[in-house]
């Protein structure tokens, strides 16, 4: 008779640990290459909103054929939550055995999002970027914007980095914390267009309704990530922008369900759906090209997908038995 496998529970800072960003961007690699083969089974993702308390719940389920692992994560984020003293998105991911059905560990989604969510843009990054790119901005300064600031160090040789929010406390803070964890000069900017005035990468990790700079402040041959926004009716970045970049989606189908930032500009007949019909799979296997010009504008558009939670967590927990981090949980 085979021994049940142990279950294991993973703190935040287990997974911190267990799931460093340049391994949280080869899991990105590898998550990507599986969705573009057609190896993943990943339903739309539930939403369940509670507008009197400006929150909302998400459930994203996911199979790998490949990896024979199922995964599942709950999600919430509450925009009031920070008055209370808690933070805005919290989450739990369970993954189990595809073979058996076991259930083999239940961990922090918060820290696997921002990990994951952070490392997707380094590989957008590391495979659409100008190769001599040195310079970032990053627009909002929360969880999500200090994951993307580490990635995209991690796959190009950062020198300098500015941050803007509408928070300045906010964006110094960011600044204080980042140039520390990172050993990068960041500063401060006074405004948008003081952050991208000479970014050669940006980063936009908000939560605003309307776009965060202005299409005039993009510079020819940028890179662009834009995270944040999820909703179909709002958007980070100025549909003139959109226009006249070179889009990458993470998932086509869910960014016809939640890309915003795509959706208006395709409501308003600015764009067509070719515009963006290219994922950020189809870049890792070779099916279609990067970059293709110096000056092109390039922009990746991510709303998040299960087969990333599910990739991330399988490389967090092969390395936490390593290292030997987390809780047995009796079942």
């Amino acid at each position: 008779m085979k021994t049940p496998t142990t279950m294991l529970h993973l703190a935040a800072a287990d997974v911190r640990r267990a799931l460093p960003m340049r391994e949280a961007i080869a899991a990105m690699r590898d998550a990507f290459a599986q969705l573009a083969r057609g190896e993943v089974t990943l339903p739309p993702r539930l939403r369940l909103d509670a507008p009197g308390e400006q929150g909302v719940a998400l459930v994203m389920p996911c199979h790998s054929a490949a990896q024979k692992l199922f995964a599942l994560k709950f999600i919430t984020l509450f925009g009031r939550n920070p008055q209370q003293g808690l933070p805005v998105i919290q989450s739990t991911v369970m993954l189990a055995d595809g073979t058996t059905g076991e259930p083999l560990a239940v961990m922090d989604g918060a820290s696997l999002t921002a990990l994951r969510t952070g490392a997707a843009s380094g590989l957008a990054t590391d495979l659409l970027a100008r190769p001599d790119a040195t310079t970032v901005a990053i627009v909002g300064s929360g969880v999500q914007a200090r994951t993307q600031l580490e990635a995209v160090a991690c796959v190009r040789r950062i020198e300098r980095a500015w941050v803007f929010d509408s928070l300045p406390e906010s964006a110094a803070r960011f600044a204080a914390e980042m140039q520390q964890q990172l050993g990068l000069p960041i500063v401060v900017a006074t405004s948008p267009a003081a952050a991208l005035a000479e970014a050669d990468i940006i980063c936009a990790a908000t939560t605003a309704a309307a776009p965060v700079f202005d299409d005039r402040d993009v510079r020819p041959g940028t890179h662009l990530n834009a995270i944040g926004v999820f909703h179909p009716d709002r958007a980070e970045v100025p549909a003139a922008t959109v226009c006249r970049a070179r889009v990458v989606v993470d998932h086509l189908a869910s960014a016809m369900e939640e890309a915003g930032d795509l959706l208006l500009p395709l409501r308003a007949s600015l764009i067509d759906e070719a515009h963006f019909r290219t994922e950020l799979g189809q870049l890792v296997l070779g099916q279609k090209p990067g970059r293709t010009a110096a000056d092109e504008i390039t922009f990746f558009k991510s709303v998040g997908v299960a087969i990333q939670d599910l990739c991330a967590a399988a490389r967090a927990l092969a390395n936490a038995r390593e290292l030997g981090l987390g809780t047995a949980l009796n079942r």
